[in-house]
């Protein structure tokens, strides 16, 4: 018994039957080159019988593609095993894989057959398709709801007619793990020449089990698993690749050392080919190639990654193809997340008192937008920094405005500790905002320059406001940074305020 893996890929042909995912001739030759460099062992390019595009698109992949087995699926009657031979005759290592369905409900409903009938177009179809080739897989379709020695007697039959892989398909995606483990293991016991022969195993999502059935096979026996990039194929899809790859490498202790020869650092960028020609996205928390998948937000895993990588990552990024881990910032994170962030984006010398206070408007941020980004965060810090003493603090602000042109606002400071409120019209919000500070403050300045910036992408961006006040001969800048310009607009404003009062005393009014 081998001990290593032989990776079946089958993104070409059952992963293109998912809705939406069918390829042309140039992107499945585009798949196979880079599913060679991620080094699985066969590729099984398409059905010729289904089309003569298909046909085309296999024949082509057996002239190009080189390095690895190259199957065409074929059923079990000789018009569609002569097209899967038409289809890999120019294969380097060429393989027919033919197949009929065992179960109950299949024979009776669909195939119109007899168990002995059954049993004779398995014979034939293997028979026929060694003429062609060495190299032959014969799966029972629907296996898991077939009866097991009837099973264990068709199987027996493929073998003795030159089967060199025997394929045992949770088609339905029915089985769980320890019942599927068990078939096999009957299988492999009761099956006459089955030690001559590689078991394979081919499992369907339907319950979301595919790659726990599959790698409870392998910890029986089977040395052949049948997989697509992304888990992608019929219905909720097939066992992924990158995740029976990894639990092997990683769970080395459980499976005995079984590995595959996949370059495991090529998963990630043959994950994003296959989602870029398919259009299928994977999502964000999907194992392995998700962009969550090396992703901490919490900070007590932040905390913990800070200060060893393992305890919250059993693999590293790297050993996939992602770059790197990833602390995303958001409204779980600590302070110790924030802090390393700060000091990655180059702000390591600041002092606590201003972590925290930049901390607080971090958490402040999260509450209004779902992705903070660096540029968010730098806009906060350097927002932050640029403040001069504060003589006038917003504390709350309200403003209204209709099709009728004119605006109300309302406008709360802290005026030297003491809270004062006044009210104002004005063209526009903003304008009757600033005309409401301006009798709170008992001065009025001319505003000069006014320029509104997104921070980042997205309808949740942060706005940043620049204003330039001119304050009898003398000119004053003033920036804020807030996700509502409204906001971000009255922060500049009363920023370029304070800068003001620092060098020309002001008689407060007393608003409202």
């Amino acid at each position: 018994m081998s001990e290593r893996l032989i990776i079946f890929d089958t993104t070409l042909r059952d992963g293109e039957q998912s809705p939406g995912a069918t390829m042309t001739e140039d992107e499945k030759i585009e798949v196979a080159r880079q599913l060679v460099k991620l080094g699985v062992d066969v590729i099984e390019a398409g059905f010729p019988a289904a089309s003569p595009g298909d046909l085309r698109a296999v024949q082509r992949i057996s002239r190009e593609i080189k390095g690895v087995t190259i199957c065409a699926l074929a059923r079990a009657n000789q018009q569609d095993i002569d097209a899967a031979w038409e289809g890999v005759r120019d294969a380097e290592q060429p393989r027919i894989h033919t197949f009929i369905a065992t179960s109950p409900i299949h024979m009776e409903y669909k195939l119109r057959k007899t168990p002995e009938q059954v049993l004779e177009a398995a014979r034939f179809a293997v028979r026929t398709a060694k003429r062609y080739v060495s190299d032959v897989e014969f799966s029972a379709e629907d296996a898991t709801r077939s009866d097991w020695d009837f099973l264990c007697r068709v199987f027996a039959a493929a073998i003795e007619e030159g089967a060199t892989t025997i394929n045992i398909p949770d088609t339905v995606g029915y089985a769980v793990p320890y019942e599927f483990a068990e078939l096999v293991r009957y299988i492999m016991e009761h099956t006459p020449g089955i030690e001559k022969v590689t078991v394979s195993v081919h499992c369907h999502n339907d319950l979301g089990l595919a790659t726990a059935n599959t790698l409870a096979a392998i910890r029986v026996g089977a040395r052949q698993a049948e997989v697509t990039i992304n888990g992608i194929g019929e219905r909720a899809g097939n066992t992924a690749l990158e995740e029976v790859v990894m639990a092997l490498h990683v769970r080395r202790d459980v499976f005995g050392g079984i590995l595959p020869r996949v370059v495991t650092e090529q998963i990630v960028p043959t994950s994003k080919l296959v989602q870029r020609i398919t259009g299928i996205q994977v999502q964000p928390n999907k194992a392995i190639v998700g962009a969550n998948a090396f992703a901490h937000e919490a900070g007590i895993h932040q905390d913990g990654m800070l200060k060893h990588r393992m305890t919250y990552e059993i693999m590293t990024p790297q050993s996939v193809g992602w770059e790197a881990s990833r602390l995303v910032l958001g409204k779980h994170s600590g302070r110790a997340g924030f802090t390393a962030r700060l000091k990655e984006l180059g702000y390591g010398d600041l002092s606590r008192e201003r972590i925290e206070q930049l901390y607080q408007r971090f958490i402040d941020l999260c509450d209004r937008k779902k992705t903070v980004t660096d540029a968010d965060i730098i806009a906060i810090v350097e927002d932050q920094l640029a403040q001069v003493p504060q003589r006038y603090t917003l504390k709350g602000w309200r403003a209204h405005s209709g099709s009728e042109g004119r605006a109300e606002a309302w406008v709360k400071l802290d005026i030297d500790g003491v809270e004062r409120e006044a009210s104002a019209s004005g063209n526009g919000q903003i304008d009757a905002l600033f005309k409401a500070i301006d009798r709170l403050v008992g001065r009025h300045c001319e505003l000069e320059a006014f320029h509104v910036d997104a921070v980042s992408p997205g309808e949740d961006a942060q706005g940043q406001v620049t204003v330039h006040l001119r304050c009898g001969t003398q000119v004053y800048n003033g920036r804020g940074v807030a996700t509502d310009v409204i906001e971000a607009s009255l922060r500049a404003y009363l920023m370029a305020l304070n800068r003001a009062a620092l060098t020309t005393p002001v008689t407060v009014s007393g608003g409202e």
